[in-house]
């Protein structure tokens, strides 16, 4: 496959016009190698780790959620080295594919949906909220990771699920105007979850998003590359 073709198949499941404003530039071909695609792989995000796995795999494209390159670089070297040199060492493309992704239907937040069962789904402006029937064991059993619980939760019941950082103020009124009474996501500020206006549940940032990225590459016949945090793993 040409990487014309590639580029867009991947505007028609996630375009770019989906994304958020401070995305732009940070999204799409972010690394240029080959101009042919055979071998495709996915990850999370673009970690020493994947890079290797996905060179050793003999990959020439890579998608990946975040981009390695989110604030302009003046200086390559560490991590960042080892991570560019790899790719462009080994004629690999890097696609993003970030916010646009999580709005995208079949995206981030609609897999965070499905992992959690949810039914009568309404989308929000980042985010999904639909109806559970967990009970509260099973909901934290299902997120696979250590959680914090704010407020009292109340089950089974209406949830909205935001993956990544989504503790935000005006997300969670939206939340609640569509009818739910609990809001999962990562990342909740001190400041945030004391006047959160409903009961919230604090999972991982990868937790939430790995889902969406290990579903596309089941979806595409892709390779999967799972690397998850250390505090992700199960003991």
């Amino acid at each position: 496959m040409k990487i014309s073709a590639f580029l867009d198949e991947m505007e028609r499941i996630a375009p770019a016009a989906l994304a958020e404003e401070f995305d732009t530039g940070k999204i799409g071909l972010i690394v240029e190698g080959t101009d042919e695609v055979t071998t495709i792989c996915a990850a999370l995000d673009p970690t020493v780790h994947v890079v290797n796995r996905a060179a050793s795999l003999g990959a020439d494209m890579l998608v990946v959620h975040h981009t390695p390159i989110f604030t302009p670089v003046t200086r390559i070297t560490g991590t960042t080295a080892h991570i560019l040199g790899t790719l462009l060492g080994n004629g690999i493309n890097l696609f993003v594919m970030h916010t646009n992704f999580d709005h995208a239907e079949g995206g981030i937040n609609d897999s965070l949906a499905d992992m959690l069962g949810l039914t009568n789904r309404k989308r929000m402006s980042l985010g999904i909220v639909g109806d559970f029937s967990l009970t509260l064991p099973d909901l934290v059993s299902r997120l696979s990771c250590g959680v914090r619980i704010y407020g009292t939760i109340d089950v089974p019941g209406r949830v909205a699920v935001v993956g990544g950082s989504g503790f935000q103020p005006d997300l969670m009124e939206e939340a609640r105007d569509l009818g739910a009474d609990l809001f999962i996501s990562s990342e909740m500020k001190h400041s945030i979850a004391r006047q959160a206006p409903l009961p919230c549940i604090e999972a991982t940032h990868y937790t939430l998003e790995s889902p969406g990225m290990r579903a596309i590459a089941e979806r595409m016949g892709w390779t999967y590359i799972d690397d998850p945090p250390e505090s992700c793993l199960s003991l």
